[in-house]
């Protein structure tokens, strides 16, 4: 009979019955041994013995075996010299077997590519060699468990020296710890060897004397001569609040514009500057703030603050040099409470991406370029930013004012905070320039039940010769990015906001909306329609409108792009169609007929004459213009079936939107049970309603009855093609157009009826 192969001895804990029969195998925690029922039928046992071996010479046999096991994980043991040559006689001196090298080597190499061979292997790999299946199993058994053995040593070694560098580390620290001093106010750092006022005062000394220092070079450079410092507690020098070297230069683009493309992160020559140039409009906003006439005039309605040019030259007659040729002035202040603390204000406003958010409607794109310091103490007093933005007016009449400024925060008092914007084009100068922002920005003051006082500052000087003349009127006024347009917006997003923000579901609320989530999912889809809309009709550098048809004031302005891997977007080829016109009625009234459900049949033609009926209303303003609508078109046609339609209204009192999209049933039932809504496809169309600037009165969207009336711009996008590599065809170009020029006259037709 074929010798059997032995195997460690700590792997056969009672193994042998008393008549020397196999009752089973054992198992180690460094090995794994398959079960008897495994084995091949007509397989001979491999731990088969005689019946008359003694427990003594088993034992013996165990002992020899392990040592030879832990000698080399290559070897292999048996009963005999070889499977040819096994001695019958039970009382036989078992011998060793090792591996030859050409076995080890060709069992290495196949353990490189399977280290757990099933049975069919081993089975082919022994016959190769010339091994038992079981030889061949039992060293890669052995070869397994050596390699954890040497693995787990390497990883010790490892911890160890990691634990051993943690406690230098610590010690390190604790040394450090011991000699340190606060870096802000000088004294020491360790808990309880300074009084929390103490602690306070040495901070505001500090940044006094920061502050002091700072003005007193500022005024040498302008007036002409030093400035005698205020006399100073004697303090360890202290670093400047703005801290150069450690500020990664950050960039959050949202388009990229001629200017844009040609302004990178300032130098650090340039830095020094910088501080002074913000540091200078800082004090020049507060004054220009706290002062009234002469330098500010009152309008002949009383409703709006303009500039002084004449007082203003020889109230600062310093700043960032004189009005360029060819240049208009365009200023104005107006002040406002708004439903939000001053704390979350500054933070839209110093965060790029908040803060084109919330302007979403007058920032088309804006960048931070390098951020000099962000602020001391936890907070943005102090913070420094250089920023490049867009502005707009929602139609590809009025081109884009793009800026290259420094905005600058800073806490004046507790509870008020300004922040600061001043164009560099003295320091780094560009001949495409067509807008300069003198020192504009905002006071924020607190106000008890978490409301803020805030009180704007608008002041740029602008070359407006590509504006329109149906929108001129509006523009001179100052109407379109004045400062009232400013506030107007905020005040309005910060009633959104608090909608957005209610723990409950207000009673104006009704429809299909249950929950809470469901609710915040609408508003959160509703707003990225929004800024999708907003972000796609106006004139930016980013978009190139093709015009149509005509040559007046009605021509339609087309443009394409292609939609790829956007989950908020279906794929495939986009079409956007917009154009601008007067109409003679308020925009008020032009407002609540686009509005409203009821009369949205006269001029829809995508909802083919069908009754609409509103399935959900949130509420998110004053004003019940201001809300969020899911809108259901039931189809005249039984065949058809019903649309949904997502609609945002908003007013305030310096323009108008009405923003809406088709959207998925499916996508929608997602929504409303609280689901994601960034993955919802949307293509937004809508309406945007200004006043033409003629009168004041319609300005503040009140339907006098005057014959003033209202510019508006009617926008779609539509998917033509579904696949984003297709190319545009003239067919698709003049459906669109079409569509928009029957929209156009169904608006005019009505509005014209109601107005006669």
């Amino acid at each position: 009979m074929p010798a059997g192969v032995m195997i460690p001895a700590r792997n056969m804990p009672s193994m042998i019955t008393g008549n020397g029969s196999v009752s089973g195998y054992g198992t180690s925690s460094g090995l794994a041994l398959g079960q008897p029922n495994n084995m091949m039928e007509g397989q001979l046992h491999p731990l088969e013995m005689t019946q008359n071996a003694s427990e003594s010479e088993i034992a013996r046999m165990r002992d020899e075996e392990f040592d030879s096991t832990n000698k080399s994980g290559s070897e292999n043991h048996e009963l005999g010299g070889s499977g040819d040559d096994q001695d019958p006689r039970p009382n036989k001196k078992k011998r060793y077997h090792r591996h030859t090298q050409h076995q080890i080597q060709e069992m290495e190499a196949f353990f490189k590519e399977c280290p757990h061979p099933d049975d069919k292997q081993r089975k082919e790999l022994g016959r190769e060699l010339g091994l038992e299946p079981l030889q061949v199993k039992f060293w890669f058994q052995n070869k397994r468990t050596q390699m954890k053995t040497q693995h787990e040593r390497h990883e010790n070694t490892q911890l160890r020296a990691e634990i051993e560098k943690l406690r230098a580390d610590n010690m390190r620290y604790r040394e450090a710890l011991s000699t340190a001093s606060c870096p802000n106010c000088g004294g020491p750092t360790a808990v309880g060897q300074m009084s929390f006022d103490e602690h306070h005062l040495r901070l505001e000394n500090s940044r006094l004397r920061e502050e002091i220092d700072r003005i007193s070079a500022i005024a040498a450079k302008y007036v002409g001569k030093p400035v005698v410092n205020f006399p100073l507690l004697s303090s360890p020098a202290l670093p400047r609040p703005f801290d150069f070297g450690s500020q990664p230069v950050t960039e959050e683009m949202y388009g990229v514009g001629d200017l844009l493309r040609s302004i990178s992160a300032p130098s650090e020559a340039d830095k020094p500057m910088i501080i002074e140039l913000a540091v200078a409009a800082m004090e020049e906003l507060v004054r220009m703030v706290q002062m009234g006439e002469p330098l500010w005039m009152t309008s002949l309605d009383g409703t709006t603050c303009m500039l002084n040019e004449e007082e203003y030259i020889r109230t600062f007659p310093s700043g960032i040099g004189p009005k360029p040729t060819g240049f208009k002035c365009e200023a104005s202040k107006e002040t406002t409470v708004v439903i939000t603390n001053h704390i979350n204000l500054v933070e839209i406003l110093m965060d790029v991406n908040q803060w084109s958010t919330v302007f979403s409607g007058i920032i088309s794109k804006a960048s931070t370029l390098d951020v000099l310091s962000t602020g001391v103490a936890g907070n943005y007093n102090g913070a420094l930013q250089v920023m490049t933005a867009e502005f707009q007016v929602l139609s590809p009449l009025v081109p884009t004012r793009e800026s290259y400024y420094v905005r600058y925060c800073k806490q004046h008092a507790e509870g008020t905070w300004a922040v600061v914007d001043v164009s560099l084009d003295t320091i780094r100068p560009s001949p495409t320039v067509r807008c300069r922002r003198r020192p504009s920005g905002c006071i924020i003051q607190e106000m008890p039940n978490g409301y803020s006082k805030v009180t704007w500052v608008e002041h740029v000087e602008v070359d407006d010769g590509g504006v329109h003349n149906l929108y001129k009127q509006l523009v001179s006024s100052g109407h379109a990015f004045g400062a009232r347009r400013w506030v107007s917006t905020l005040d309005r997003q910060c009633e959104r906001l608090a909608s957005l923000m209610a723990s409950n579901i207000p009673t104006g609320d009704v429809g299909v909306i249950t929950n809470q989530d469901g609710r915040k999912s609408m508003l959160k889809l509703a707003e990225r329609m929004v800024i999708s809309f907003c972000g796609g009709v106006s004139a930016s550098t980013a978009h190139t409108w093709t015009t149509l048809s005509g040559t007046g004031a009605d021509d339609v302005r087309v443009m394409t792009r292609k939609s790829v891997d956007d989950p908020g977007r279906p794929p495939g080829i986009v079409l956007s169609a917009a154009t601008s016109f007067w109409l003679p009625v308020s925009p008020k009234r032009v407002f609540d007929f686009l509005r409203d459900e009821h009369s949205r049949s006269e001029w829809d033609i995508l909802s083919n004459g069908g009754a609409v009926q509103e399935m959900a209303h949130i509420a998110n303003g004053r004003d019940p213009g201001n809300c969020v609508s899911l809108l259901r078109v039931n189809s005249a046609n039984s065949s058809q079936s019903n649309m949904l339609i997502l609609q945002e209204s908003c007013t305030d009192p310096t323009a108008s939107f009405v923003i809406y999209a088709p959207v998925d049933i499916v996508a929608m039932n997602v929504v409303l049970n609280g689901g994601d809504p960034d993955y919802v496809a949307l293509l937004p169309s809508g309406f945007a309603i200004l006043p033409d600037g003629m009168t004041v009165t319609d300005v503040g969207m009140a339907d006098s009855g005057g014959s003033s009336g209202s510019l508006l711009t009617v926008a779609f996008q539509i998917l033509v093609d579904s696949v984003p590599t297709a190319k545009l065809s003239l067919g698709s170009v003049a459906t669109v157009n079409n569509l928009i020029a029957c929209t156009v006259e169904r608006i005019k037709a009505s509005l014209s009826c109601d107005n006669a």
